[in-house]
């Protein structure tokens, strides 16, 4: 069964059958045909969060070949975007760029798209201090401190359609792209979230929980220096009382 993240407290679980709920409705047009509105609540089985999120979905099945096509949407109506949560260490001004980004991503795909572009360019110059006139140029200047894979999907997103575009052009100008590219730039931004500041700060934690045992194991403690004592025949308080030098 697939796993659902909840996007108030980014809890991962198996959703039961009580804990959502959906409803379709049904109306057969005259210009798209068969139309179907699906509409489902959810709330998070973790109970230090309880939220509910609630989805629309909107889309047609052409019963004729002279209908239009409609394009299937799904709109998030609770929370008002697919924005995930993001820990404290990921600087706010990137946060802000991200967030906006998702609330207007169906909206407005174009100014979505802008915003991922400038927050790339934040993640780039917060995370590896490169600075270039142009955001392209630090993309290229990135590629010797990336793995390929990384590499990789960067360089391969400027490449479809208008996103190269964007990558060329000055960070704060509109270029016209599609949803689906207003997406891929969004997703890139997550990617890039947890495998530059989340991975990162985990790598910390695990480091510093490593040192901290190391400097345990070290630092003599009074039950070490009784079991010392004890095993070399002395009293544990003459283990741990200096000798005092005698006098002539």
């Amino acid at each position: 069964m697939a796993t659902w993240t909840c996007p108030y407290c980014n809890h991962k679980t198996i959703l039961r059958e009580e804990d959502r709920s959906g409803e379709t409705h049904q109306y057969v047009s005259r210009k798209y045909g068969l139309i179907n509105l699906r509409s489902g609540i959810v709330q998070c089985p973790n109970d230090e969060c309880n939220e509910i999120v609630v989805n629309v979905g909107l889309g047609a099945t052409k019963r004729t070949p002279n209908q239009s096509s409609m394009r299937s949407t799904t709109t998030p109506i609770r929370p008002n975007s697919k924005a995930r949560p993001w820990p404290s260490y990921v600087p706010d001004p990137l946060i802000a760029d991200y967030n906006e980004a998702c609330q207007i991503e169906l909206l407005s795909p174009k100014a979505s798209a802008t915003l991922s572009r400038r927050c790339l360019q934040g993640m780039i110059r917060d995370f590896w201090s490169i600075k270039k006139p142009r955001l392209v140029e630090e993309i290229d200047a990135l590629q010797a401190k990336v793995d390929g894979q990384t590499w990789d999907a960067i360089d391969s997103l400027r490449k479809i359609g208008n996103i190269g575009a964007h990558m060329e052009k000055d960070i704060n100008l509109i270029v016209d792209v599609d949803p689906d590219e207003a997406r891929l730039l969004i997703e890139l931004i997550e990617t890039l979230f947890d495998e530059w500041y989340v991975a990162r700060y985990e790598r910390e934690q695990r480091m510093a929980k490593i040192k901290a045992a190391a400097d345990a194991k070290i630092k003599p403690t009074a039950a070490n220096v009784a079991r010392t004592a004890v095993a070399s025949g002395l009293q544990p308080t003459q283990a741990a009382t200096p000798t005092q030098p005698k006098k002539s």
